[in-house]
């Protein structure tokens, strides 16, 4: 994410914190996993690719994407895996049903794809595009990205088909950031940072939006990356406030966890059973970690 904040009040919301779905199989207690400097504080992607490791951009500068090993402490050992073209800056990344990995270049202004080797390509350009951010991807292969428009406060909504041929789905939004599929691709969800509200669609059959409807708001802080679990819960960060806040489906807060830095950018659920939590930290370069009670909807 490239920054922001203002306000929509949600009681609801702020209210309190709820139990979680399930009883047993998470602490939700944040620790470290990579430690402070190891990334810029561009650190943003993250995700677990097949190989079970878990992949976050800008590794020591901009422009690389870092390959990172959990230890037997469960602590993470990062290392490079790709330096992007000259000229691009990765944000989000998504893992393809083929094994590539797809990465946000906000620099420029489209999605690159990367082999298991770290080869780079274009997957597709977005011509017109502000600053491509994060990106989602449907269970039928839909890329869905999310393209923010810092200067002016506003943003617009991609979809990418199967054939690698890209649309605006919407325009004249507020600054798009955060976005994420629904388990059963039913659902997009879309957050706008700068004023602290998230928006659900129902996806169409065709991959086209509608029944836009107000799935959350708040009061203060900004909005970042979001990630469903298996149940359909949303983990959203909060950029401020130093927290990752759990929705239920119907939009009401589960749970929220509070991190040891104050700036997430973006979380990623990975490990053995699919249950831990990462979080980067743009605060500290570095990468948080807590585990849930249910595992993250695409593992």
């Amino acid at each position: 994410m490239r920054r922001a904040g203002l306000a929509l009040a949600s009681a609801m919301l702020l209210a309190g914190c709820a139990t979680t779905p399930r009883s047993g199989g998470g602490d939700y207690v944040a620790r470290d996993h990579v430690a402070d400097g190891v990334f810029t504080a561009g650190i943003e992607g993250p995700a677990t690719g097949p190989d079970g490791a878990l992949y976050v951009v800008n590794f020591g500068r901009e422009g690389t994407i870092g390959r990172v090993v959990a230890g037997r402490d469960g602590l993470g050992t990062a290392q490079l895996f790709a330096t992007l073209p000259a000229g691009s800056i990765g944000n989000g990344i998504r893992f393809a049903a083929d094994g590539r990995m797809l990465v946000a270049d906000y620099k420029g202004h489209r999605i690159l794809a990367v082999s298991k080797a770290g080869e780079v390509s274009i997957h597709v350009a977005l011509p017109g595009a502000h600053q491509p951010n994060d990106i989602a991807l449907a269970p039928d292969g839909t890329i869905y990205a999310s393209d923010p428009d810092w200067k002016n406060g506003g943003g617009r909504i991609w979809r990418i088909d199967r054939q690698g041929r890209a649309a605006i789905l919407e325009d004249g939004m507020g600054t798009t950031n955060g976005i994420e599929v629904s388990p059963d691709g039913r659902r997009l969800y879309v957050g706008e940072s700068v004023q602290r509200r998230i928006w659900v669609y129902d996806i169409g059959a065709d991959g086209t939006l509608s029944g836009k409807r107000l799935f959350a708001g708040f009061a203060d802080h900004g909005l970042d990356g979001m990630r469903c679990d298996r149940d359909g819960n949303l983990y959203v960060t909060r950029h401020g406030g130093g927290t990752v806040v759990i929705l239920a489906p119907d939009g009401t807060i589960r749970r929220e966890i509070r991190l040891k830095g104050r700036l997430p950018s973006n979380v990623a659920f990975g490990g053995r059973d699919g249950r831990i939590v990462y979080v980067t930290m743009q605060d500290r370069g570095a990468i948080e970690a807590f585990r849930s009670a249910v595992p993250g909807r695409e593992h």
